[in-house]
């Protein structure tokens, strides 16, 4: 009996030995892809805001509160298991799922430079009047969860291709550190954003001078975040997604692009000096960018002047 005893005990210690691994495994793979997918992450904090622009002050934190709820569901309950299955089934559709989300990014992040420098609008506007504020606030959190189900499926894919060689157990916990870690910090700092300006207004209205201080310059600060997250969301787009296709093209042998994008880094390294590093990479991240722009403009272009994508929703609007 005794042996029997010792025999469990040293059972539950090998299996407490191996969950602690597979803990730490998980939370090394999940800091690498999260880095990874910071391009995405930093693009979802920026677009988010604005799907609060035109609602009342006291529905602000709510409305960010519903749609980061949707976002959980979409990563935890739809993308997780569908990543999963993916991964242990077609693990060689994933680099093309990958780039197809790449090209996205990149079309989004294009038609956006396109819309500043004069071209057409595509669909409703912050600027259309708001006729009923409850079906407006219907639409703008459900369109909000449906862009979040986008950048969550990049974002997941991302984290999938860096765990791709892993247990399954790792790359479920990893899978769902990623995505619960970052809809926190995502949604969080939205809210903090959004309600800038209150935290300015009720700063600005105490008798002390410094809080006084405080709150009018984060009432200046707001409408030059807004327009600054405006920009570095787009950037982050099509960093990303030129990024994320000129990794593709490597991975299928079609690398021609991506080897020359390297080049040009590793010139840049060399000739900066101590700055390489740091300049190198911001030379690849341009080029991604460039890329990114030029693919989704080409796609934009496509949709919208060949085959006409986006026209009938707009008209249905101004009927």
């Amino acid at each position: 009996m005794p042996s029997g005893i010792v025999a469990l005990l040293d059972d539950i210690s090998v299996i407490a030995r191996a969950a602690a691994a597979s803990v730490d495994d998980i939370g090394v793979a999940a800091g690498k892809a999260g880095s990874k997918a910071a391009g995405v992450v930093i693009d979802d904090a920026a677009v988010t805001p604005s799907y609060v622009t035109g609602l009342t002050p006291d529905r602000e934190l709510p409305i960010i509160a519903k749609i980061a709820k949707g976002s959980l569901i979409n990563k935890l309950l739809i993308l997780l298991p569908g990543a999963l299955l993916l991964s242990e089934f077609l693990p060689w559709a994933i680099i093309p799922i990958l780039m197809l989300g790449g090209l996205f990014l990149s079309y989004e992040g294009a038609e956006k430079v396109m819309e500043k420098l004069g071209g057409e609008r595509h669909g409703k506007t912050l600027e259309d009047p708001i006729e009923d504020p409850v079906e407006f606030e219907r639409e703008r959190t459900q369109g909000a969860i449906r862009t979040d189900m986008i950048l969550s499926a990049e974002i997941m894919a991302i984290t999938l291709s860096e765990v791709a060689d892993e247990s399954l157990l790792v790359r479920a916990g990893v899978l769902a550190t990623v995505g619960i870690l970052i809809t926190v910090v995502v949604y969080g700092a939205v809210a903090l954003i959004v309600k800038m300006d209150d935290i300015g207004l009720h700063l600005a209205e105490k008798p002390s001078a410094g809080a006084q201080k405080t709150g009018r310059a984060l009432l200046h600060a707001m409408p030059r975040l807004l327009t600054m997250l405006s920009v570095v969301g787009t950037v982050a787009m099509l960093w990303v997604g030129g990024g994320i296709i000129l990794h593709g093209l490597e991975e299928l042998g079609m690398g021609t692009i991506t080897h020359l994008a390297h080049d040009v880094q590793h010139w840049v390294e060399h000739a900066t000096g101590a700055l390489g590093g740091v300049l190198g990479w911001l030379s690849y991240a341009i080029q991604s960018a460039i890329l990114g722009l030029i693919l989704g403009a080409i796609v934009a272009l496509l949709l919208h002047n060949v085959l006409h994508f986006g026209e009938k929703k707009e008209i249905e609007a101004e009927a």
